[in-house]
C-alpha cells in the first residue's frame, strides 16, 4: 500500500463500468474483455483500483486486473454507502458513485483482493446455484401446500409440482456431492479436523472452508465472527436511548443459519459450549442469546483448530475464550 500513488474508483454494472481517479478524471468502459483492456490503458502504474462487491459483475474485472499485476480492492457496498451518507451527498449517478469509491479508498485502509483459485471459484458458483435451488424448492413446497388447502387440488398441477420438487432434490444432492468432492480435493484434512468438533456438521464445515478460503482470509477469530454477522451491536446514546443489543447480521445468512442449527447439538455434546450456554441462561438471559454465544464459541473453536491443524481436544477447547 505504501507504493500506491494513484487511486481509481470503479462503479460497475452488468453492461459497463465507470472509472474516476483521484483528480476527478472520468471514463466509461464496457464490462467485457475489450473494456478491461481499455481500462489498462487508462490507469497508471503504482495504482490501486477499488470496486464494490456486486455479485457476479465485479468478479471478472477483479480477476483480470489481478492477473495483470494491478493492485485491486473489492469493498463492502454498505461501507461505501455509509461513507456517502456521511458526506451528505445528494447526487446519485454512476460517475458520482465511482468518485465516492475513489475517495473512500483514499480515506480508509481497504482490503487487498486475492485471486481465487479454480476450485474455490467453482465452489462459490455451486453455493450460489444451491441457494437458488433452495429458494425454488421452498416456493414449490409452499405451492403444494396452497393447492392442498383448496380441498380439491388439480391432479395435473399436483403431479407437475411433485415432479419439479423431485428434480430439484436430485440437483441439490448432486451439488452437495460435488461441493464435498471439491473441498476434499484441496482441504480434506482440514474438513476432518473441523468435523471433529462436537456439534459442527459437515455442511457447516464445508461452507466455512469455502467462504474463508481455508481460513486464510482472516487474521483472528473475531474477524471471522464479524464476517459471519453474529457479533453484538450496542444501541445506546445519552440517557434516552437504551436499545436492546442485537447481532449485526452483516454477513453470510446461510452460514449464520447453519451455525444456529449446530448450536443446539453443541449445547448437548460440546462441553465448552454447554457450559457457556448454561452460564448465560443462569444469569437470566434469553436462551436465544445463549445460543448465539454458542455460535461464536463454535467459530472460535473452528478457527483455532484450522490454524493449529489438529483435531478437537476437549480440555484445550474448554479453556478457549
Amino acid at each position: 500500500m505504501n507504493k500506491i500513488k494513484h487511486f481509481y474508483g470503479v462503479d460497475i454494472s452488468k453492461s459497463f463500468f465507470d472509472v474516476v481517479d483521484q483528480e476527478g478524471k472520468h471514463d466509461q468502459f464496457s464490462n467485457d474483455l475489450k473494456g478491461f483492456k481499455g481500462l489498462l490503458k487508462f490507469i497508471q502504474k503504482d495504482s490501486l483500483v477499488v470496486m464494490e462487491a456486486t455479485g457476479y459483475y465485479h468478479y471478472r474485472l477483479a480477476q483480470y486486473l489481478y492477473e495483470k499485476g494491478i493492485t485491486v480492492s473489492v469493498v463492502n457496498p454498505l461501507s461505501v454507502k455509509r461513507f456517502i451518507q456521511m458526506k451528505l451527498s445528494k447526487i446519485k449517478t454512476d460517475k458520482s458513485d465511482a468518485k465516492a469509491i475513489c475517495e473512500y479508498a483514499q480515506a480508509t485502509k481497504v482490503p487487498l483482493y486475492t485471486a481465487r483459485n479454480a476450485v474455490q471459484a467453482e465452489c462459490l458458483q455451486l453455493l450460489s446455484l444451491q441457494d437458488l435451488y433452495l429458494k425454488q424448492r421452498t416456493a414449490l413446497k409452499n405451492k403444494v401446500h396452497g393447492e392442498k388447502a383448496l380441498g380439491t387440488p388439480s391432479k395435473t398441477v399436483t403431479r407437475s409440482l411433485n415432479r419439479s420438487l423431485k428434480q430439484l432434490e436430485k440437483e441439490l444432492a448432486q451439488i452437495e456431492a460435488k461441493l464435498e468432492a471439491l473441498v476434499k480435493e484441496t482441504q480434506e484434512e482440514q474438513l476432518e479436523h473441523l468435523t471433529s468438533i462436537p456439534g459442527m456438521g459437515k455442511k457447516t464445515a464445508m461452507l466455512l472452508i469455502v467462504l474463508t478460503d481455508g481460513f486464510t482470509s482472516f487474521e483472528n477469530a473475531r474477524q471471522l465472527c464479524c464476517f459471519t454477522g453474529i457479533t453484538p451491536t450496542i444501541r445506546q446514546s445519552g440517557t434516552s436511548v437504551r436499545g436492546r443489543s442485537r447481532i449485526s447480521k452483516v454477513g453470510n445468512r446461510k452460514l449464520r443459519n447453519l451455525l444456529f442449527m449446530c448450536s443446539f447439538t453443541a449445547c448437548r455434546s460440546n462441553k465448552a459450549c454447554r457450559e457457556l450456554y448454561e452460564r448465560i441462561v443462569e444469569k437470566g438471559k434469553s436462551k436465544k442469546l445463549a445460543l448465539i454465544a454458542v455460535c461464536n464459541k463454535l467459530l472460535k473453536q473452528a478457527f483455532a483448530i484450522a490454524k493449529s491443524g489438529t483435531y478437537y481436544q476437549e480440555n484445550y477447547m474448554s479453556k478457549l475464550a
